[in-house]
């Protein structure tokens, strides 16, 4: 497998995981399925996967790679937070395990892929400046660029992105827009470089990624949809059962730290975060940031 299309910490998920044959498992976050067709296989001959995955050109992906399944893999176009609702249409009441892969996938990261245009997760080329992982729905970075108010843009960059020079960025932003709508990525990367003093340039990501980051969130509604499905996935897993967690930046990580533990349904299995070997780091670089928890539902849950 190609090391873009590596799914992280991919021995650690089935171990934790642990699937058997006969389970039912939902992974919320399919990606192009790496993840998923590990646990399928680990559940053969008859283990089932629910995959969820709101990103249309993602989910064809997935098809494909998950075709030689048949009918054990069932997956949708919708976001995670709509577990319930489908579970209740699948006429399952519990499951035996949920992963959530809240990366990015290579075909985000990496622009065009097949519908010819990327959609601005990555400021490498110039893209336009969408952000949206359904483009059925919702405004697009380009959007809140143009619509918000300066304070409104600088929260999203300080409480999304943990950006220090949030009010600095946003000054420059609503200036510039005065004169030129921002619309591509390579426009508002060098916007931001530009706002920045270099003294304040951090020394090893480029000093956009935590404005891109932020404005992402913001369009996907991130972090709300990651609460929600922290507070009613515990509910659906069988006694015994286990979530599994990929976070990659300390918004998310806090979010499910904090949920795990205060949710007396569920027994914390992993008091410190599992990261990426030596060895998946030396082919998958972009695994760095990212960090694995789980909670297991306790068995004298109802």
């Amino acid at each position: 497998m190609n090391s873009l299309h590596q799914p992280v910490l991919l021995t650690e998920v089935l171990s934790w995981l642990a699937p058997v044959s006969g389970g039912i498992y939902v992974d919320g976050n399919l990606g192009l399925g790496g993840h998923a067709a590990a646990i399928l296989e680990a559940s053969a001959p008859d283990g089932r996967l629910i995959g969820f995955d709101w990103d249309e050109e993602a989910l064809t992906r997935a098809r494909r790679h998950l075709d030689r399944f048949g009918d054990r893999a069932h997956l949708l176009q919708r976001n995670f937070v709509e577990l319930e609702a489908t579970l209740g249409e699948l006429g399952i009441s519990h499951i035996d395990g949920m992963l959530l892969d809240l990366g990015l996938s290579s075909l985000q990261l990496d622009g065009a892929g097949e519908e010819g245009r990327g959609r601005g997760f990555s400021f490498r080329r110039p893209e336009p400046l969408d952000m949206r992982m359904d483009r059925r729905h919702g405004p697009t970075a380009a959007d809140l660029l143009r619509e918000l108010g300066e304070a409104e843009l600088a929260d999203i960059f300080f409480y999304y992105g943990e950006e220090r020079q949030a009010r600095r960025i946003a000054g420059r932003l609503v200036q510039q827009r005065r004169q030129t709508p921002i619309i591509d990525t390579v426009q508002l990367a060098d916007l931001v470089a530009g706002a920045v003093p270099r003294r304040f340039h951090p020394r090893k990501i480029h000093v956009a990624t935590r404005v891109f980051q932020a404005l992402r969130i913001a369009v996907n509604r991130e972090l709300e949809n990651l609460e929600k499905i922290l507070e009613t996935a515990p509910s659906r897993l069988s006694a015994g059962a286990r979530l599994v967690v990929i976070t990659f930046h300390s918004l998310e990580d806090r979010l499910v730290k904090r949920a795990f533990r205060q949710d007396p349904g569920l027994a914390v299995l992993t008091p410190r975060p599992v990261t990426p070997s030596a060895a998946e780091l030396q082919h998958n670089p972009r695994a760095r940031s990212a960090k694995l928890r789980v909670a297991q539902r306790r068995e004298a849950a109802a």
